[in-house]
């Protein structure tokens, strides 16, 4: 993708991710709705092309896509997709690239969140060298002839209650789907999104004013170190934490702010 689609991808993730990282959100039915969305998006190509028309309003094109899909998929992933046709895309087909990736990241984050995402990325890998390793098998799942109902019913037998629920989807979608992509290219793309998803951890950063860009950039960056892994931020502003910061990393908490001090002064003194 070039700048602005990059660019465009980079925002729409970061609002799923925002999204996601709440769980009262469904993952797992966002990704199947996001993956209407895509296969919409490739079978309408004015339609895409109307969304992704730099000489139209970004608002202008969000209320079109609400208009489309409302009824259709459900409240949040209208808003993804509303989100999206706003940016500039530098090509009509990223921004089909793009909500099928967010269905993928979707799926891999219902996975993460029922503590099975390594077993999702070990079946990924494991199922890929399957079909590079048996020709007659990537044949049957790459003939072109062949129904995308006859493909999955393959895709079942061979995975049906042998993969996790997420690892099937994916892969019946990538095999149905193609859109032009290899399988192979395919499998590695899916390969390279579960690994940044296990890569990625969560702080929840709770702060008396909002912090600045400087300041998350540089948090973002130490917490990172400390764990080695990508960290993303999900800030929090709390008038009674009264200054400093107070970062929650899963069940470990830092600490730093003058409330928790105060507080703690006030302990040692009555003990």
């Amino acid at each position: 993708m070039n700048g602005a689609s990059r660019e465009a991808l980079a925002a729409a993730r970061e609002r799923l991710d925002a999204l996601t990282d709440n769980t009262s959100v469904d993952a797992a039915k966002l990704a199947e709705e996001l993956a209407a969305v895509t296969a919409l998006l490739h079978r309408e190509v004015s339609l895409r092309r109307v969304l992704t028309d730099p000489s139209q309003g970004g608002q202008a094109k969000a209320e079109l896509a609400g208009r489309l899909l409302s009824g259709q998929v459900g409240g949040e992933a209208v808003d993804l997709v509303s989100g999206m046709v706003r940016s500039r895309w530098s090509q009509s087909r990223d921004l089909v690239d793009s909500v099928e990736e967010l269905a993928n990241t979707a799926d891999l984050t219902a996975a993460q969140q029922s503590g099975v995402l390594d077993d999702v990325e070990d079946e990924l890998f494991r199922f890929t060298r399957i079909v590079g390793s048996d020709k007659e098998l990537r044949s049957a799942l790459t003939n072109r002839t062949a129904s995308v109902a006859n493909k999955g019913e393959l895709l079942r037998s061979l995975l049906g209650g042998r993969t996790q629920p997420a690892t099937e989807r994916i892969v019946t979608r990538l095999v149905t789907q193609p859109r032009g992509r290899s399988l192979e290219a395919g499998f590695e793309s899916l390969s390279k999104l579960a690994a940044e998803r296990r890569n990625r951890m969560v702080a929840v950063v709770t702060s008396a004013v909002p912090l600045s860009d400087r300041q998350k950039q540089r948090l973002g960056a130490a917490l990172a170190k400390i764990y080695g892994r990508q960290m993303h931020l999900n800030l929090d502003v709390d008038p009674a934490v009264l200054g400093g910061i107070s970062v929650r990393v899963g069940d470990e908490v830092i600490n730093g702010t003058i409330a928790e001090r105060l507080a703690e002064a006030t302990r040692r003194m009555v003990s």
